[in-house]
C-alpha cells in the first residue's frame, strides 16, 4: 500500500498568523516544529493501519522546505524543494492508494478561515466547469419575470427557465446526463453567464489526485477547511484542529490533542480508503481565474490558449483534461509572483 501525505502549514493546530508560516518572521521555527509533529502523527496513523505501507510526505507550504527532515518519522520518505512536478502533490502517481491532506486551509474569499488564500495572494478565485465534448451553452438576458432561453448545442434542444430577480440563481440541468450547471440571472439586456464551482487548494489538489484515480481520504485544518473538503468529498475523514474566528484568530486544540486525533483519524481513513471515491472532473474543462494584478493578467495572456475575458481581472482557457488544466493553473500561479521590472 502506498500513501502520499501532503502537508501545508496554515491549517496546523496552534498556527494563526503569518509570523508562524513565513521564513522571514520571528515565530517561523516554532511553526515548523508544529508542522513536523502533525506530519509525524499522520505517518504513525497510516502505519498503524498498514504497517508495511510506503509513505511519502510532500512538504506543501511556500518554499516546500519547511518540514524538519531530522525530526520526521524515519519510516517515511520526504519530498522537499521546488520547482517540481505536481507541486503540493509531488510523489503522487497512479500507484498511490490514498492521499492525506494535513494542515490545509480554506480557499480565498471563504471563511472566516485562518490565513485563507488560494496558492498566493494574487489569485482571487479559480472556477472549473466540466462539459461534454463539443457542448456549448448560451443564454440571453431578459427583464425579470421573462424567460431566459438556454440552448445546448449538443442536442439542439432549447430549455426555458424563468429569470428571477437579477442576481439570484437559476439551476438547470444540461443535456449531459446528470450534469448540473448553475446560471446566474443577468441584469436586463445582459448575457446570462454559466458559472462553475470555485476551487481552492483543497479542491484543485483533490481533483488532481482524482485524475490519477487516487482518493483523498483525510483532511485536517480549521473548521472552514474541513467544511470545504466535506462539500467536495463527503466520504473523506476530516479533522478540525481549530475553530477559525477570523483571518488571524482561532480557538485551537492543544497540539498534543490534535496529534492524537490525527493519528486515530489517519488509521481510520486509510482502513476505509476503498469506500472513498476519487474526486473526478472529466474534460473538456472550462477554467476561469480571477487575478488581483493587471500585470499578472498581461503575463497570463502570453500563454497560448489563455485569453482575457470581458471582466477586468479574469483570464480563461479550455483544457482537454484535468491534468492539463492543473498544470496550467500552476503556471499562472507562478506568473503571478513576477513583479514589473
Amino acid at each position: 500500500m502506498k500513501a502520499l501525505i501532503s502537508v501545508d502549514m496554515e491549517g496546523i493546530s496552534g498556527i494563526v498568523h503569518s509570523s508562524e508560516t513565513n521564513p522571514e518572521r520571528y515565530d517561523y521555527q516554532r511553526g515548523r516544529e508544529l508542522m513536523t509533529a502533525e506530519a509525524n502523527a499522520v505517518i504513525a496513523g497510516v502505519l498503524d493501519a498498514e504497517p508495511m505501507a510506503d509513505v511519502l510526505v510532500a512538504d506543501a507550504h511556500g518554499t516546500f522546505r519547511n518540514l524538519l527532515p531530522e525530526q520526521l518519522d524515519r519510516r517515511a520518505r520526504l519530498v522537499r524543494g521546488k520547482p517540481r512536478a505536481l507541486n503540493m502533490l509531488a510523489g503522487l502517481d497512479e500507484e498511490t492508494d490514498a492521499a492525506l491532506f494535513v494542515g490545509y486551509h480554506v480557499r480565498a474569499g471563504e471563511g472566516p478561515g485562518v490565513l485563507a488564500h488560494t496558492m498566493n495572494g494574487e489569485i482571487l478565485d479559480v472556477r472549473v466547469r466540466g462539459r461534454a465534448p463539443d457542448e456549448e451553452v448560451r443564454g440571453t438576458g431578459r427583464a425579470p419575470g421573462e424567460d431566459v432561453r438556454i440552448t445546448t448545442h449538443t442536442t439542439g434542444e432549447d430549455v426555458q427557465v424563468t429569470a428571477p430577480t437579477p442576481g439570484e440563481d437559476v439551476r438547470i440541468t444540461t443535456h449531459t446526463p446528470g450534469e448540473d450547471v448553475q446560471v446566474t440571472a443577468p441584469k436586463p439586456g445582459e448575457d446570462a453567464r454559466t458559472t462553475a464551482r470555485s476551487l481552492g487548494e483543497i479542491g484543485l489538489n483533490a481533483a488532481m489526485a482524482g485524475h490519477l484515480g487516487v482518493p483523498v481520504v483525510l483532511l485536517s485544518g480549521d473548521d472552514a477547511a474541513c467544511a470545504e473538503a466535506a462539500a467536495l468529498i463527503p466520504e473523506a475523514v476530516t479533522v478540525p484542529v481549530k475553530e477559525a474566528l477570523g483571518m488571524a484568530a482561532a480557538v485551537t486544540l492543544h497540539p498534543e490533542e490534535a496529534r492524537d486525533r490525527l493519528r486515530r483519524a489517519a488509521a481510520d481513513a486509510v482502513s476505509r480508503r476503498t469506500e472513498i471515491p476519487p474526486l473526478a472532473l472529466t474534460g473538456p474543462l472550462d477554467v476561469e481565474i480571477d487575478l488581483a494584478s493587471p500585470h499578472t493578467i498581461d503575463l497570463a495572456t502570453l500563454v497560448p490558449g489563455v485569453s482575457r475575458t470581458a471582466g477586468a481581472r479574469t483570464v480563461a482557457f479550455t483544457a482537454p483534461d484535468y491534468g492539463t488544466a492543473y498544470r496550467l493553473i500552476l503556471l499562472l500561479a507562478q506568473l503571478a509572483t513576477i513583479r514589473p521590472a
